[in-house]
């Protein structure tokens, strides 16, 4: 039984104490109502920190006893109440399934989390998706436990210098004012874990954060009990030092797991976000042959097919790769503790498992180590199937085992308080906590005028909030301080631009023109607005170079504050910006982004895309079709040097910037209402936001990824393993044999109905229920190719191993498009990846 110890120290009125509870819910402490309670107890500490804990600390006494009295605050608390009440008593979705019982429970890894401004310790994209995972497995019942590091510094927060640099700050996280709670065993201790490390055991801390009915485990290595160089493990979010980035996945891997097994809890997927925790595979693997007496690699076969890896990355440079000598002085400890040798995991961790020149790749152990992979886009599935591919060699790269569940966000977060007024009907039925295909049917009602106003409203408060910020930076920076209400028009188009200053992001492209841009910003007849923000990693020169350019650029009097650079782009800049702007700017080096969710932020808000063709917007838009588009296309899907390209698409931004986007803003009836900019609003916010959701992709996981993987485990450890070790007999054969697996002759020959193929075959000692016969052939039109499988109708006379195989196929494509081939074959085997053996007639 786990016990928790309590954070916070005082005492509030009885008829209050529950603000406790929803100051800990990372769900619920920053919904609409929670931010009306904790700005009226404290509106300072609140805009300063976002954290609720640190406001209930700092209230005044009379400030809690007035929230029961005062009118907008006792609303916003009689509201919290409903909705949560309403939200933990209902039934979730996932517990209406018919089979909701074949999944216990999902350890879903993860080096970062976004869940909130009071608890930083996540740097941007996948920790923003880790934290709507969450928040979404919590609305829709999903049985999920979550692991990952609770970092001192985090990452760093960003401060611009005089000449417009970046300069990297990283105050401590005190975790005595964040939404997180020790956890303690049953004697009251505080629980720990512990890693065997060269000549120590490195002792974890463990902590507490609940997001809703979901819990977060985060493991700590500031303890008293270790060095000084390990309490520092978990210090920064990835570290730049190879030792300690290796040692903080060592942590979250094998000891996330030992957290899972310490705890009891039994699961029957490991989902791995990214391969950071890939040590994962194998602590599980050793944990379930310790507690069934099995050998590992019959447990490593069995716990497999319970793994699922989702990748992130579009390129191998991403990958984090480790020296060998570096992982054998960490991992050892652990490699004897579960008789695994080393020579083994280094061949898991190669492409070219034979390649002793190769680096250790946590990418390519996580493919080998899980049963499923997945890919977070459809264009980022493709990429990842050529680059995974070279592990599969002689496959078809559409058989790559990478199937695409596009990413989606978390819409109560990143909805503003007018933008779920808009999608609200007034009715009981809560919004994206179940089905999705009424979700939109509110905003379809809404007016031209409605919508209009609703996304002025935004406009108009991003814009008082973006002014009280910058006014506060150029403060800090003893810059001149422009007049209160001098700096941003609330009536001209407002473009957003935040992201990270990687290099493919390209954020140089709207300065490839500069003067082209000004022109476009100080036009007096149409008039633009540019808000940009965002980090370049602290070693990355290159986009800190960028960084530098685009703040003097902007720092230019002529532009008379038309552009302005927020410092310090975080989670809660982020929520402001996606629900005020008009625009959200997106200009990747195609199809170097995975998949990239800050555009699906804007649709819930009634913000409109202008996009490259890259990640989720490839699949979101009709490049056939420009005009009757949710938003605006940059560029092609058209392939070119990277020069070519920059200077195709600065082009394409420009030209629709000034030909498309802006005429189509201020085209305006006698109203002042731009029609068919409402139109186009409309059909982004009812066609878009439900297929760009995370409801929806956490359905998709549930049914293509979880329910499998939880029943394909189910299967395999039954009965001490059997099927597990049935599986890794079979595969051991099909490797001894293989190399005398060929195709011989193929004949071939037609009649009215069909057309007839026999192949002859020889298989050396495996037999023709171990392997598939097939004839193969490319799809024209689309991913999934044609595969026809052949049925042995006798050995052949004479041979040693040589089979018939033949086939009877319709006319509709001719032979010629087909191919024979070989492939191995086990019923309950994930083949290619458990697997990747195959032969092609020749």
């Amino acid at each position: 039984m786990i016990t928790k110890q309590t954070q916070f120290r005082r005492d509030l009125p009885d008829s209050l104490s529950d603000l406790v509870d929803l100051a800990y819910d990372l769900r619920w402490n920053n919904c609409t109502a929670a931010r009306t309670i904790w700005w009226h107890l404290d509106p300072t500490v609140w805009q300063r920190t976002e954290n609720p804990l640190l406001v209930l600390r700092s209230a005044k006494q009379e400030r809690f006893d007035s929230l029961t009295n005062e009118g907008t605050a006792q609303r916003a608390l009689e509201s919290w109440r409903r909705e949560v009440s309403a939200y933990y008593n209902r039934e979730p979705a996932f517990a209406k399934r018919d089979n909701s019982q074949a999944l216990q429970r999902v350890a879903y890894f993860s080096m970062e989390f976004g869940l909130g401004e009071s608890l930083p310790i996540y740097s941007g994209g996948l920790g923003m998706l880790a934290g709507d995972h969450l928040k979404t497995a919590s609305d829709l019942g999903v049985p999920l436990v979550a692991v990952g590091l609770l970092y001192q510094q985090g990452y760093f927060r960003q401060v611009i210098g005089a000449d417009g640099e970046q300069l990297e700050a990283y105050p401590f996280n005190d975790p005595g004012s964040l939404p997180i709670r020790p956890v303690a065993d049953e004697d009251g201790r505080w629980r720990r874990v512990e890693l065997p490390l060269p000549g120590r055991l490195l002792s974890l801390k463990v902590w507490e954060a609940r997001v809703g009915r979901v819990r977060l485990y985060l493991l700590d290595s500031n303890d008293e009990m270790n060095t000084a160089w390990d309490r520092g493990i978990t210090a920064q979010l990835y570290d730049a030092g190879r030792d300690k980035r290796l040692l903080q996945e060592l942590v979250l891997g094998v000891g996330g797991w030992y957290l899972i097994e310490q705890f009891g809890i039994d699961v029957d997927v490991c989902h791995l976000n990214e391969g950071h925790a890939a040590f994962a595979v194998f602590a599980r693997a050793a944990g379930f042959a310790s507690k069934h007496g099995l050998p590992l690699r019959v447990a490593f076969t069995a716990t497999r097919a319970g793994n699922l890896f989702t990748t992130h990355t579009p390129v191998e440079a991403a990958f984090d790769c480790f020296d060998p000598n570096l992982l054998a002085k960490y991992a050892q400890p652990f490699l004897d503790n579960v008789g695994l040798d080393f020579e083994t995991l280094l061949r898991l961790g190669r492409r070219n498992p034979s390649d002793q020149t190769e680096p250790f790749n946590m990418a390519w152990l996580a493919m080998r180590g899980c049963g499923q992979v997945n890919a977070v886009s459809e264009l980022h599935g493709a990429v990842s199937r050529d680059l995974f591919g070279m592990m599969f060699p002689r496959w078809p790269r559409t058989q790559v085992p990478v199937r695409a569940i596009t990413n989606g966000v978390h819409v109560p977060t990143w909805a503003s308080q007018r933008a779920s007024k808009i999608w609200s009907d007034d009715s009981d039925c809560p919004l994206w906590l179940d089905a999705l295909d009424q979700v939109a049917d509110p905003v379809r009602k809404r007016s031209p005028q409605e919508l209009w106003t609703f996304r002025t409203e935004q406009r108009h408060a991003l814009l008082r909030y973006v002014e009280d910020r910058y006014l506060m930076q150029l403060k800090q920076q003893g810059r001149e301080v422009p007049a209160p209400g001098s700096l941003l028009d609330p009536n001209v188009l407002t473009i957003g631009f935040a992201r990270r200053f990687a290099t493919y992001k390209r954020a140089g492209l709207l300065l490839s023109d500069p003067d082209r841009l000004k022109r476009i910003l100080l036009n007096q007849q149409h008039p633009v607005q540019l808000l940009v923000a965002g980090k370049a990693h602290p070693n990355d020169g290159y986009g800190k170079a960028f960084v530098q350019q685009m703040n003097q650029f902007f720092a230019d009097p002529s532009l008379g504050h038309r552009a302005i650079f927020l410092e310090d782009y975080d989670m809660l800049l982020g929520q402001h910006l996606v629900a005020g702007v008009d625009v959200w700017l997106n200009t990747p080096l195609r199809p170097n982004e995975a998949c990239g969710t800050s555009g699906m932020k804007v649709l819930v808000n009634g913000g409109l895309n202008v996009s490259v063709l890259d990640g989720w917007w490839d699949e979101a838009v009709d490049p056939n079709s420009p005009d009757n588009q949710p938003g605006w296309i940059v560029g092609t899907r058209q392939s070119g040097s990277v020069d070519e390209v920059n200077r195709r698409d600065a082009a394409s931004l420009y030209e629709l910037l000034e030909q498309k986007v802006i005429p189509e803003f201020y085209d305006r009836d006698q109203d002042g209402i731009p029609h068919r900019w409402v139109e186009r609003v409309k059909k982004s916010m009812t066609e878009l936001t439900p297929q760009f959701s995370a409801t929806r992709m956490m359905h998709q996981y549930i049914d293509q990824a979880y329910l499998p993987a939880a029943c394909q485990f189910a299967n395999r450890s039954a009965d001490d393993a059997k099927v597990a070790s049935d599986i890794l007999r079979w595969s051991d054969q099909i490797n001894a044999h293989w190399n005398h697996v060929r195709v011989g002759q193929v004949r071939h020959w037609e009649d009215e109905q069909y057309q007839h193929v026999s192949a002859e075959c020889w298989l050396d000692d495996l037999t023709p229920d171990a392997i598939r016969v097939e004839m193969y052939a490319e799809s024209s039109t689309a991913d999934t190719p044609s595969t026809v499988e052949m049925e042995c109708t006798r050995e052949l006379p004479g041979s040693v191993n040589g089979f018939l195989f033949s086939v009877k196929i319709n006319h509709d494509r001719p032979l010629s498009d087909f191919t024979v081939r070989v492939i191995p074959y086990h019923p309950l085997a994930n083949v290619p990846i458990e697997n990747q053996r195959i032969v092609w007639q020749s």
